[in-house]
């Protein structure tokens, strides 16, 4: 475990005011790549493979958002969560959702106490699993929709609202939430509320030939490794700030606009053959997620400016969970995923680009007119 003065050598790394100095700005994105670098190396060492889903867990970590996985039992989606809690450090719990697991079991409850010196009475307030700065939200959509509505105010406004009294969360907060795709009995699905909530939704494949070797090597022959801390909050909440600041071309920001436009079926940028596959499109949270995302990608790649190649690489795990398909998209066996690539696919970076272009030719000859 790293030292806690190396912790704040980190956190200096990354702090600072803005990245106009190239020779700064190249400083602080090195030391942002050394520190995700560092962070996936040593999730890396309990979880085999999954490099892609490890990849994008950090991402919505230095995102500021909130990530929900998806995948058959025994991919290692929980302890995934672990080895980022044991790796950064955060106040780890979780919550194992059931369908008798009430609201209060969640955010907490005001109880009444008695001080055994002075007799007297007062309400108090005990806080629930939710008071924790890395919350594992363990197959939440065995949860009923009164309990999974307990989380929504606590993941948008990171605060919890209980007996008329407001209650801050810690920062950095971060839901990491799992659920099973195929066990549908006895879940209630999360609604599009919930689901707009998440930054990201990760689909986490099977193990291939050599990754399940490798499982088997780590688990049933050699000595469990554990991950150690390398990073705490604050350097967490001084990168989250660094990748707020990194700056983005107009023809990405507008790419990015594009695509969310092209999930609304009654839109201008929808495709004629995706109109019939969709029934309600994405939210502008879908917009934000791309682009706060893409952010993180390009410092994770050593980069100061975000690429449309970075803003690709989230596109669609912002996308999938916020698209909501009609009948007859469900008639054919198409999943949301499904949608959102041929959405992403059917708005091609390479003519936002050419517009962008042509646009400040126009404008550059118009000025040398005037």
């Amino acid at each position: 475990m790293a030292d806690p003065q190396s912790f704040a050598t980190d956190e200096r790394e990354l702090d600072g005011g803005g990245l106009d100095d190239i020779a700064e700005a190249r400083r602080r994105c090195e030391a942002f790549r050394k520190i995700f670098a560092r962070l996936r190396a040593e999730v890396a060492k309990a979880l085999a493979g999954q490099r892609e889903v490890v990849d994008l867990a950090l991402v919505s970590l230095f995102a500021d958002g909130h990530l929900l996985l998806e995948g058959v039992p025994g991919l290692g989606k929980t302890l995934l969560v672990r080895s980022l809690a044991s790796a950064t450090g955060l106040g780890f719990s979780r919550i194992q959702f059931t369908p008798d697991v009430m609201p209060a079991d969640v955010t907490g409850t005001s109880i009444l106490v008695e001080d055994e010196a002075t007799g007297r009475r007062a309400v108090r307030f005990r806080p629930g699993p939710l008071f924790a700065q890395l919350v594992l939200a363990d197959e939440i959509n065995r949860a009923s929709p009164k309990t999974q509505s307990a989380l929504l105010e606590a993941m948008q406004e990171r605060s919890v609202t209980v007996g008329g009294e407001t209650h801050t969360l810690v920062r950095p907060f971060f839901v990491m939430a799992t659920q099973n795709p195929i066990e549908q009995e006895g879940t209630f699905p999360l609604p599009e509320a919930q689901l707009d909530r998440f930054l990201l939704k990760l689909e986490v494949p099977p193990p291939d030939r050599e990754t399940l070797r490798e499982i088997l090597e780590r688990t049933t022959k050699a000595e469990l490794v554990l991950p150690t801390q390398v990073v705490d909050a604050r350097t967490i909440i001084a990168a989250q700030k660094l990748a707020r600041r990194i700056p983005m071309a107009p023809e990405v920001q507008d790419w990015i606009v594009r695509i969310v436009l092209a999930t609304h079926p009654d839109g201008e940028f929808c495709a004629d053959d995706n109109r019939r596959l969709i029934r309600i499109g994405a939210s502008p949270r879908a917009a934000q997620a791309i682009a706060t995302c893409a952010r993180v990608v390009a410092l994770m790649a050593g980069r100061y400016a975000v690429s449309f190649a970075d803003a690709r690489k989230v596109a669609r795990a912002a996308l999938r969970h916020r698209i909501q398909r009609s009948f007859e998209a469900e008639s054919e066996g198409l999943s949301s995923d499904e949608i959102a690539r041929r959405v992403i696919a059917a708005t091609p970076t390479e003519l936002v680009a050419a517009t962008h272009a042509a646009k400040a030719t126009t404008d550059k000859s118009s000025r040398a007119s005037a």
